[in-house]
Formats: structure tokens, sequence, C-alpha cells
């Protein structure tokens, strides 16, 4: 995107979390003499001339004194004296949206870093080696020969050292405490190659196996990155939820005065303010005011909820229109956000399962091949008297037997999979995703945003009288409520004729203007537009005229594209699928039956779905969560895999193994399809690794292979685990009929509790 482009992209961008100026105060540093400094982290800017827009605007605010921005960190630091400069509103103007910066999020991961470099060296030393190595095979001199390898000593000692840390150091620890693990006979291995390789340099004999000992390291540095970055990326769940709740509170004091006080000190009988636009920091209940909340953190509800003194609050809503007052009921450490993050992280902590399987498999692995290879080594010792021959052949045997294959069996099956999900608009974000995916036999669906877009819109229009549209148009024009967007989309900008001496908007009621004739127009729910409702108005959004309605709206969330074919391709494949929701119970019966879903639940709660995915697994059943809200990050964490839209909150796509960048529905088969496809491929790598195995360790211990001929062939099963990966297809079979296919509703398992679930702690 060019610096020009900005200002229009901003619009497209998602709504920042509001930070108000007590929270840039609190994070702010005390400089002495009234000047404090702050830092903000931009993400999105990305060339000279968006460092020189936003240190003009910020340095042209009253009271600020320094303005520098760092674009490496892509990071803003600010000074200023006096009152607290509008920092984050001046760049959300110039079309950056920014926030607090956090130097512990915000630095990178040095693991990461240390293997990214310990592959570059050894590519670029085997690479080298392999040039040289080449002119020796084409029959140099012996002068030539032994210079050659002196130089390929030489190129392949950084990567022995540097690069082969990562191998020697996992391997030393092992050993260290009686213990033995794959990294042992790598390092084994290329000790052994590179030390008889210099001896034999030394001695000018014809060959040496620089070649052998660098592109194993090279190789296996490979997977290990992979495996490192799809591992790293299932760790950033829990972080994200945190940073969701408020730094502080602005706390009402009994004498008027006002405080702005740090979360963690805020106390049960407090009373906090809440302005509109903020979150709420702490579980509580209203003492004073009314507004609407977005719910969605904790019911999922679509339509934002009105509340009123004595209604329950819970932390992570969001205040959307008026201020409240509230008394705090939990600490932070005890609140709705604090109890999501534990219930995340032992849920994610379940998956670890899968790695100790891993190490339990190369713990029975090493043994064998050490006591293979010192067994080769003393028969032939024993036999022929000869050490050298008799280290050639242990090293071979070392060698040949190295996991490359094996290890590469898993990771560049993913790395296939991972470019075909991508292809098709999905991303995955932990390798262990696929193989989890493929075992799944019942899928969970969230419905707002998730079987639908999230997008109200107007369903009665043509009903809906041309003058009362008008009216309607022109009051939902004063508005930013979803419902007002409904309305003035479909309708667009119609004249009514009418003009209003007074407009305004009452939080969790609508809106209400008086005419220049003295007539009362309302646009807001029944009960309150309509006095008194009647039968056929109410429910729903009603527009009235000194209490009389005018006319109904109706409204609907379309489903996202293909539904109902990707909800029929799962069942073709023999799936259960199952609804899961926070909103409302007509709401989610209407959804279930046009997609032919006889299993749901509606106003369930984050632990009740939690709940119920607990039950499915006690059943024996292996459940994919599908959900976009951030109510939906718990279960996410504790499916056996999951998968959110693009359009989910961040916190739900980082709990997510999966996310889907396209709007169509379609993705969710298509990755159950190619999750299959990879783990039937995978099980064809371990059984060809296995076999390369029994065909070449005799071969190996015979004596019928030199410590070069083992790389080669080593090598040669590591491309034969290649192109068998590289057969993955993406394969999606539409179902050809979708009235035949909606009678397969599979799996009835038992609820963890009714359909209207209460969840522990909830009102």
């Amino acid at each position: 995107m060019s610096c020009c482009a900005v200002d229009a992209a901003a619009a497209a961008r998602p709504t920042n979390l509001v930070v108000s100026k007590e929270e840039l105060l609190l994070a702010s540093r005390d400089l002495g003499d009234g000047l404090r400094q702050v830092d903000l982290a931009v993400p999105e800017m990305h060339c000279a001339d968006c460092i020189r827009k936003i240190e003009r605007g910020l340095a042209a605010l009253p009271g600020v004194s320094h303005a520098r921005v760092n674009l490496s960190t892509r990071r803003a630091s600010v000074k200023w004296s006096g009152e607290v400069p509008p920092l984050i509103e001046t760049l959300d103007g110039l079309g950056y949206a920014a926030h607090l910066f956090d130097a512990d999020a915000e630095n990178g991961d040095p693991q990461l870093a240390w293997l990214l470099r310990a592959l570059a060296v050894a590519g670029f030393s085997a690479m080298n080696i392999m040039i040289l190595s080449v002119s020796v095979w084409s029959g140099a001199d012996p002068s030539t020969r032994q210079a050659f390898y002196w130089i390929s000593a030489l190129l392949g000692l950084p990567a022995l050292l540097y690069s082969g840390q990562v191998f020697f150091r996992s391997a030393w620890s092992a050993l260290r405490r009686g213990r033995s693990n794959m990294d042992v006979p790598i390092s084994i291995g290329v000790l052994l190659a590179f030390g008889m390789s210099v001896y034999d340099t030394y001695h000018n004999e014809p060959h040496a196996y620089f070649d052998a000992a660098i592109s194993l390291l090279f190789f296996l540095l490979i997977g290990r990155v992979f495996d490192h970055m799809m591992r790293q990326r299932a760790r950033q769940a829990v972080s994200g939820l945190v940073r969701l709740a408020p730094r502080g509170a602005t706390v009402l004091r009994a004498d008027g005065g006002r405080d702005y006080l740090p979360l963690a000190e805020i106390e049960p009988g407090m009373t906090l303010l809440v302005a509109a636009g903020d979150r709420v920091p702490v579980d509580g209940r209203i003492a004073a005011g009314v507004s609407e909340l977005d719910c969605s953190v904790v019911s999922g509800e679509s339509l934002p909820q009105p509340v009123g003194i004595g209604s329950e609050l819970k932390a992570g809503m969001l205040n959307l229109t008026g201020a409240l007052t509230m008394t705090a009921t939990a600490r932070s450490a005890d609140s709705f956000l604090a109890e999501m993050v534990r219930l995340m992280e032992v849920a994610e902590g379940g998956k670890a399962r899968y790695r100790q399987l891993a190490d339990r498999a190369a713990q029975l692995y090493s043994p064998v091949i050490h006591a293979t290879a010192l067994l080769a080594f003393l028969g032939w010792l024993w036999a022929t008297g000869d050490w050298h021959h008799s280290i050639s052949i242990a090293i071979a045997v070392l060698i040949i037997t190295c996991p490359c294959a094996l290890g590469l069996a898993v990771p560049i099956v993913q790395v296939v999979a991972a470019r075909r999900l991508f292809e098709n608009g999905i991303m995955v974000k932990d390798g262990a995703a696929m193989e989890r995916m493929a075992e799944i036999d019942t899928v969970a669906f969230d419905k707002t945003g998730t079987l639908t877009l999230g997008r109200l819109r107007l369903e009665n229009g043509e009903t809906v009288a041309p003058s009362a549209a008008a009216i309607a148009t022109t009051l939902a024009a004063t508005s930013n409520h979803p419902v007002s967007r409904a309305i003035a989309a479909h309708f667009g900008a119609r004249p009514s004729g009418l003009t209003f001496a007074s407009v305004r908007e009452i939080a969790g009621c609508g809106i209400e203007a008086e005419a220049d004739d003295g007539a009362i127009y309302r646009l807001g729910r029944a009960e309150w537009a309509a006095t008194p409702p009647s039968p056929q108005t109410q429910a729903g959004t009603v527009l009235s005229r000194d209490g009389s309605p005018l006319a109904r709206f109706a409204f609907r969330d379309d489903l996202r594209p293909d539904a109902a074919v990707a909800i029929d391709a799962l069942r073709a494949d023999g799936l259960a699928t199952l609804i899961l929701s926070g909103d409302q119970p007509a709401a989610v019966a209407t959804v279930a039956g046009e997609l032919g879903i006889g299993d749901f639940a509606a106003s369930v709660l984050p632990a009740g779905k939690l709940e119920r995915v607990a039950a499915l697994s006690a059943a024996g059943h292996r459940t994919l969560m599908v959900g976009d809200g951030l109510n939906d990050a718990p279960v996410l964490a504790a499916a056996h895999v999951s998968m959110a839209p693009a359009t989910a909150a961040d916190i739900g796509r980082n709990a997510a193994d999966f996310v889907f960048l396209r709007s169509s529905l379609r993705a969710v088969p298509l990755a159950f399809s190619i999750s299959r496809e990879a783990g039937r491929l995978i099980r064809q790598n371990f059984g060809l690794a296995i076999l390369y195995n029994l065909v070449a360790l005799p071969i190996a211990i015979a004596g019928f292979v030199t410590p070069l001929i083992a790389s080669l062939a080593m090598s040669l099963s590591s491309i034969v685990v290649v192109a068998n990966a590289l057969r993955l297809k993406a394969n999606f079979a539409e179902p050809r009929d979708r009235t035949t296919r909606r009678t397969k509703q599979t799996v009835v398992v038992p609820a963890a509790k009714p359909a209207a679930i209460v969840a522990r702690g909830a009102r």
C-alpha cells in the first residue's frame, strides 16, 4: 500500500480499542519538570513519508515538545508537558492505527532469529562445499583434491561450530541428564564425519565427507525452523486476550473526587465511571445511568444490549452510548476476562501430549541407532583389526540411519498442505492442527459472524410505506447504531418533507425526534416506541408517531456464502454438525432450520460452550470448533482443533488453529479434505522412512556403504519423502443434491446443560 492510500484504507480498518487520556498518563514516564514521555506503536507506517506525516502531526499538538519515529520498530516516542494531548486521535486522523507500545510484545523471537541465522550459515557452507565436491568427483589430482578438501574444512567449520550448536546443545543437555534424543545420533554422526574428514585430508586420503556432514545439518535445520515457527503461532492467544483489558479505571470517591487507578488496585465495592467507548474494567453492577453494551465478548449477542440500574456487567464488555456508574463486585484477577485467560491456558496445555509422544519415539530411536553403530564398529574391528575402516562403517551407519527423512516426514507435508490451504484462502498456524483436523468426527459452529456474516440487513423493506421509509431514513441518518445503518443502507437518501426541532438518541431505546408541528416520532424498540405496543408490533424495531405505529422493521443476518453447501459437504464426509451460540433462541433456530442442523444450543456463554465441547470429548468425539467472537476464544483453544474467519476478533484468530480469509464457508470442508489427505501422506512418509532404514541399515552394516554414499542415500530418502508430499492436492467435492444429504445427522451426544445454558458466575 502506498502512503497516499493510507487515508483511504483507514476506513476499512477494524475499530481500535479506545485509549483514554488517563491510560496514556498511566503508561507515560515522568521525566521531571512536568515533562512526560509515552511510546506508541504505529504498525501501519512503512516509509519516509509516513515518518514525516506522523512527526509533523504530533509535533503540532499543544504541549508536545518532542515527537520522533523509529521506522524499524514502528514506534513513535512523544514528550509533552501540561494536559495529555490527543495522540491516538491525531494519528487516527492521519490514517494510522496506534496503540500503547508494549516492549515485551514487540520484541522479536530470539530463538527463531538464532535458528534462521544457523540455517543461513549451514546453507551457505553446504552450497559451496558441494560445488567443490563436484570438482573432486570429476577427477581432480591428489594435490588439488587435498586443497579443495582443506577449503571445504574451512567453509564447514563455521557451520559446524555455529549451526551445529542447535543440535549439540540439545544432545549434551539430554546426555547430562542420562537421557537420549534424536539430536544425539545427529551430533555424533556429524562430529565423527567431520573429524574423520579432517584426519583423511591431512593424510591426503581419497575421500572426505565434509559435504555429508554440513548438508545433513542444513536439511535438518530446515525442518527445525519450520517446526519452531508453527509452534510459536499457537502461543499468542493468551497475550492477546490480556491486552483487551484496560490498564486502569476511573474511581469516584465519596467526596466527589476522581482517581485513575491501575486495574490491580481496583477492589470490590469501589464506584467506577465507565464512559461511552470504554470497556468495562472489572465485573460489577450498574449504580447509575443507561446505555447499550456490545456483549459479544461474553455472550456472542449479535445486537447491542440495553442496560440500566441494577444490570450486571462483565469485564471486557464495550460501553457504546451512555456514561455508566458501576459498583465493582470482583477484583481484576477474579473477573470474567481473567477467567477466560485461565480457561485458555488450561485448554492449550492439554495439547502438549503430541510433543510428549514425539519425545518418547525419539528416546526409543536413539539408543537403537547408537547400539547398532557401536556393534558395527566392534564387529568390524574384531573381524579386520582396521580401526579406520571400522569407524568409517560406524559413521556410515549413523548417517544412513539419520532421522532426516523421518524428521521431514511430517513438516514437509505440513509445508505443502499449508501452501495448498493458503492458495484457497486458509491460514494454518499450528502444524499439528492438520493432524488433529484429519481426526475429527464432529463440527460445532458459532452463529453470529461464523455461519452468518455478522451484518444486519432489512428484511421487510418492500412492505414499508414510502412515507414511513422516508421518515425512518431521516431519523436513522442521525445514528451509528447497527439497526440505523441497516435502514439507511436499504432505503438510501429519501426526503421525508418533515423538519425536526430536536433529535436525540436514547440509549437502549432508540431515536426520538420532535417535528415542527409538535408530533413526536420514535424509531426504536417496540415496547418503547409504541404505547402500548400492539400484538403486531410487540417485538422488533418500530417507527411511531405519538405512540401510534407507522411501520415495523424486521432484520436478518445473512448466511455466509456457500454455508449450505459446506454443511452438506461435511455431512457427506460423515461428520456431525451442531450450533453453539450465545445469540437469542429464535435467531439461532432460524439459522439452524435453514441449514438443516437439528442439534443447536442458544444463549450459551463461554464456559457453557467449553462444557459442551468437554462433554463431546468425554463421549469419545473429536470436535472442530468454528467461531469468531472474543467469547469463543476459550472453546477454540479447548477443542480438538479450531477454525475462525479473518473477520474474527484478534483473540479469536490467535486462539484458532486455522483462519480462513474469504467469506465462503467452503473453507471448512476444504481444510478437512486437505488435512485428511495430508494425514494419509504423512503415514506414507513414515512408511517410506521405515522401509528405507530396513533396507539401508543391513547394507551399511555389511560394509558396502561409505559415509559419502550414506549421505547421498540419506539425501535421496529425503527427496523421496519431499516428492511424495508434493502429490498433495486441494480436493473439494460438492454434494450433488442437498436434499439427499440433509438426512444424515450423525452423532447425538449428551449436552453438558440445557440449551439455554448458564455459565458459572453468570446471572
